[in-house]
């Protein structure tokens, strides 16, 4: 039971009533095997030593219960593992915060524009060259098909499948590399058109 006495405060401790000083006295008798034991769970001694200040505060807030005390150390111990538990159930509902300043040279994404703009012009290339030449770029590079098979599917020989296909990747490149195709389509506009 505590009272307030003409010295001070006055703390059953289960072993008889103490002074607030008393009670000092116990939590400083701890505060060596709290630290120990916080820094080998954080594995950091300065969040090692907050942890313990957070728990001494907590103790010394809860002077009035002291009197139903009866291991100091295990009473202790079970505040800074409360603690610990309730600092981990905050971080994962706040995130844990980080100074910018530390992270700030790598807080950048990569350019990804460039990956658009070459699938941009890769459609442009196939949609202006010879349908003929398409067809077998898109069977024998998006489809994975082998030449025999585009050649069946298109009713073409191999050789008209290895050319169209030559042709065809050429004219993706110079379209990609931003080259006028105009007058190389033509010329090979006219050669299927033959």
């Amino acid at each position: 039971m505590s009272h307030r006495g003409g010295t001070g405060a006055r703390v059953a401790n289960g072993r008889g009533a103490g002074t607030l000083p008393e009670l000092g006295t116990i939590l400083t008798t701890h505060i060596a095997a709290l630290r120990r034991y916080a820094t080998a769970l954080l594995g950091n001694t300065v969040e090692a030593d907050d942890l313990v200040q957070d728990c001494l505060t907590q103790a010394l807030s809860r002077a009035h219960l002291w009197d139903r005390v009866r291991d100091h150390r295990a009473y202790l111990f079970t505040i800074l593992h409360n603690v610990h538990v309730d600092r981990i159930a905050r971080q994962r509902r706040q995130g844990k915060h980080l100074p910018v300043e530390d992270f700030a040279g790598q807080l950048y994404c990569l350019p990804t524009q460039h990956v658009r703009l070459a699938v941009r012009d890769f459609e442009r290339g196939l949609r202006s060259m010879p349908e003929a030449y398409r067809t077998v770029v898109l069977l024998v590079g998006l489809e994975g098909m082998s030449y025999r098979q585009t050649a069946d599917v298109l009713g073409i020989p191999i050789g008209t499948v290895m050319s169209r296909l030559s042709r065809g990747r050429e004219m993706l490149r110079q379209s990609m590399n931003g080259a006028r195709n105009g007058s190389a389509l033509s010329v090979e506009q006219r050669k299927v058109e033959a």
